[in-house]
């Protein structure tokens, strides 16, 4: 491993398909395609953490000594983690491209409330003003 190969998390993202499936785990670069059959969670567990950092989903599941052995023959490099997006520029971004959707829903909200109310009202209105005394 002193030779290992240093990826981009770029090249990294790329490699995210059932043919083609990398992950990152703590540091470290894995190519798992030759794996996906034999994942026992499926390779569904697989193809949703691939070429992103996996670390905290593999840690959450909790992986056999085993496991974690076995992962040396589908280790390919190491990240350079300086290349990993920040998870606090992802919210960002997501915060940003939501506010035209928030102003959205509350336009629609708001005639939701207002429309039933309006006909409501024009009902009384003429039902007033036709009344026969």
């Amino acid at each position: 491993m002193a030779d290992s190969k240093i990826y981009h998390f770029d090249e990294v993202a790329k490699h995210k398909g059932a043919k083609d499936c990398w992950l990152i785990i703590s540091g470290k670069v894995y190519d798992v395609t030759p794996f996906m059959d034999e994942h026992p969670g499926g390779d569904d567990v697989l193809l949703t953490v691939s070429g992103k950092d996996a670390t905290n989903d593999f840690e959450d599941i909790g992986h056999s000594n085993a496991a974690q052995e076995m992962m040396d023959k589908y280790y390919i490099g190491k990240i350079d983690t300086s290349t990993i997006p920040t998870k606090d520029t992802t919210v960002q971004k997501q915060l940003v491209i939501q506010k035209p959707d928030n102003s959205q829903e509350f336009v629609i909200k708001i005639l939701q409330f207002l429309l039933p109310v309006i006909i409501l009202g024009l009902a009384f209105a003429v039902r007033h003003f036709t009344k026969v005394d």
